[in-house]
């Protein structure tokens, strides 16, 4: 298939609706060091440096999310280097969160849940000339990760972490988006279909996609939700991730006829077959300069 998005494609915000807005609000600022771009009654928008990372909706009458919804895993924060990671791993050991980590061979990652247990990630990945490609398939796996080397990265003891104020480091972004869904090889099929995403690492009952050769862009797995079908009540969690391409042209073309497809000057929006909304997003060049 010709390809329908650039290769330097990439995730931009997600969305989260939430149950308690200024408090989710506040958790995100202290664990991340985000800043507050937006604060309504109804509405916020966390920022690193100026980037918009998340947007927050309020939803306080939804229910929380049962494990079992296809939905969010996870969103992952990529920071720019190792030494970025320690030092965000240290003030987060001062929060007393706990936290699960691994190895990915391709990065170096830690793992929480927010009050209304969405799933996070940190991470930094570790440089692409380290990654083994086999037949188009990147290798990844889960392995111990070694905490003390990632805090000496950052010229850090742990025997004497202090918990220094906080502030997500310029160039911090959205890595990747994983999602639960019904069956992982039809929404791999679907995203590469759809998006023209690449299909770089099958695990089965789990697959990975991205574009442009990044170890992957979007994540999905069945492990909680396999046969589940789309939702149809609302619930508190995902309210929507975001792609940000330099050019819409192919795409919009190759989308050309969806029944669910809204379209605007410079964004797309429609759904997966989880009923995850995925809006488009066409950016500048001063966009794409400062990634």
């Amino acid at each position: 298939m010709t390809s329908v998005l650039a290769s330097s494609t990439h995730m931009g915000p997600v969305e989260l609706a939430a149950r308690d807005l200024q408090g989710l609000a506040a958790f995100y600022q202290r664990l991340l060091g985000l800043s507050v771009s937006w604060l309504g009654a109804q509405r916020a928008v966390l920022s690193a440096q100026g980037t918009p990372l998340l947007h927050l909706q309020a939803a306080p009458q939804w229910p929380p999310a049962p494990v079992s919804r296809p939905g969010l895993y996870h969103t992952a924060f990529l920071l720019p280097t190792r030494a970025d990671l320690g030092r965000w791993l240290a003030h987060a050991a001062g929060l007393g969160l706990r936290i699960g980590s691994g190895d990915h061979l391709v990065s170096e990652a830690f793992y929480l849940q927010d009050p209304e247990s969405n799933g996070i990630e940190v991470y930094a990945d570790r440089p692409r000339d380290t990654w083994v490609w086999q037949g188009g398939q990147v290798q990844m796996g889960t392995q111990a990760v070694d905490t003390a080397a990632v805090l000496a990265a950052a010229g850090l003891d742990p025997r004497h972490l202090t918990d220094d104020p906080y502030a997500a480091p310029a160039g911090t972004a959205i890595g990747h988006v994983h999602l639960k869904v019904g069956h992982a090889a039809q929404a791999a099929a679907w995203y590469g279909e759809t998006l023209g995403l690449d299909l770089v690492a099958d695990m089965g009952s789990a697959a990975f996609l991205s574009w442009g050769g990044y170890h992957h862009h979007i994540g999905l797995n069945e492990w909680h939700t396999v046969g589940q079908p789309r939702p149809t009540a609302e619930a508190a969690g995902l309210a929507g991730l975001t792609v940000q391409t330099p050019d819409l042209t192919a795409l919009r073309a190759h989308l050309s006829g969806r029944a669910e497809l809204e379209e605007e000057t410079d964004v797309l929006r429609l759904r997966d077959p989880w009923g995850n909304r995925i809006t488009v997003q066409q950016i500048g060049a001063e966009d794409r300069l400062s990634r």
